[in-house]
């Protein structure tokens, strides 16, 4: 009944700049939060940044002053703009909403969605 759907990853040169993009549908009453977390091979999935519905974000150390995460509008997109990229943030990239949503019943519930991950490659 949701869905999260990835875009924009790629392979780009060290120092480069990629931007992500995550759109959410279904049947989406509200939208609390919206992240990306990113996993590299051999290691735990992290959170990468996150942004609440009142615009509130947050970022792991290690891209603070490198990446942005937006949601415009506090719409049902939300952006991971990738600058001064480092072969260390080669990762599969994920997209992640906390949300409220509808069901056929006319009932609302909270869940925890994840998009299917899209692959960021930084080497020369």
């Amino acid at each position: 009944q949701v869905q999260l759907v990835e875009s924009g990853g790629g392979l780009v040169q060290p120092g480069g700049s990629l931007r992500l993009s995550c759109a959410a549908s279904g049947s989406i009453y509200k939208i609390n939060a919206m992240g990306w977390y990113r996993q590299a091979p051999g290691k735990e999935r992290e959170l990468v940044a996150a942004i609440t519905s009142g615009a509130s974000t947050n970022y792991v150390d290690s891209v603070k002053g490198r990446f942005t995460i937006s949601r415009p509008n506090a719409k049902n997109t939300v952006y991971l703009q990738m600058n001064s990229l480092k072969p260390e943030d080669t990762a599969v990239y994920y997209c992640n909403a906390e949300l409220v949503y509808s069901v056929y019943s006319g009932s609302y519930y909270t869940g925890n969605f994840w998009g299917q991950g899209t692959q960021v490659n930084v080497s020369s």
